[in-house]
């Protein structure tokens, strides 16, 4: 399978909503249990990792290897397996670690498929609240929750005066930065809950998420489920959202041009 049409799209759709059924299982047979933390930041640094991060990344390695093994893998524990295809994985195995470590519901994970370097389907599996996102073309992404499948849809019509804003800026950004967008702080009134909140974004449920420092593990995934949501993406520089770092994803284009204008008082 060299081509991309819709047809192969809705392939790879279905060996995700297999994976991440496959995935919830495995964490609950194999890794629900007690466990060791270990500190890969350098220096006074806090970057987070477990046991169970490693285990789910072979684990989806050695799934994707059996089904697709031409395929070149990308993974934030394991580095890159490359090869001659169109075709690469990107993989978190669990996003939001540190919600991991302290018993908080939020963490994911997170698998794209790209097809030449851009994301095309995308999962977001969430095994603590028994739930997965999905898209299975460019115009249709679900939610799978307790076996019930619901459509997608961001809140297109929202207006600047009422949205819902959520953020988190992880530590990355200076106060002195911050202190330049007084508006874009006060208008941050709902808590960012790693990449649920992208999700939660694409119920509808939030209208604007911005965070920082977000690797290409980070995002991937998410890119293909919020297009296919009605989603608008970017960098805060306005770069296509795929190459990660500072993102932000607005429910239309009117608010999305509005934040980027605030957010470049931050660049």
């Amino acid at each position: 399978m060299s081509e991309l049409n819709s047809k192969n799209i809705q392939f790879f759709a279905n060996f995700l909503s297999h994976l991440a059924k496959d995935m919830t299982r495995f964490y609950y047979q194999k890794l629900n249990r007690p466990f060791k933390v270990i500190n890969k930041g350098k220096g006074k640094s806090y970057d987070p990792v477990t046991k169970a991060d490693r285990a789910f990344e072979k684990f989806i390695r050695s799934k994707i290897k059996k089904k697709f093994p031409t395929h070149e893998i990308i993974g934030e524990e394991f580095g890159h397996k490359k090869t001659k295809s169109d075709f690469t994985w990107v993989i978190d195995p669990i996003d939001g670690t540190r919600s991991f470590v302290i018993g908080n519901p939020t963490w994911s994970n997170l698998i794209a498929l790209n097809y030449k370097g851009n994301p095309i389907v995308g999962l977001a599996n969430f095994p603590d609240l028994n739930k997965y996102y999905y898209n299975t073309s460019k115009n249709n992404a679900y939610v799978v929750e307790r076996g019930k499948k619901r459509k997608l849809l961001v809140n297109k019509k929202v207006t600047f005066k009422n949205m819902k804003v959520a953020g988190a800026f992880h530590g990355w950004l200076s106060l002195k930065k911050q202190s330049r967008i007084p508006k874009v702080l006060k208008l941050m009134q709902f808590p960012c809950f790693d990449a649920l909140s992208y999700m939660h974004f694409c119920e509808g449920k939030i209208d604007v998420v911005l965070q920082c420092q977000n690797k290409i593990w980070d995002v991937h995934a998410v890119i293909p489920i919020i297009s296919a949501a009605g989603g608008v993406g970017s960098t805060w520089n306005n770069r296509d959202a795929k190459y990660a770092g500072n993102i932000l994803f607005s429910a239309n284009k009117t608010i999305h041009k509005k934040m980027l204008k605030l957010l470049k008082r931050a660049l």
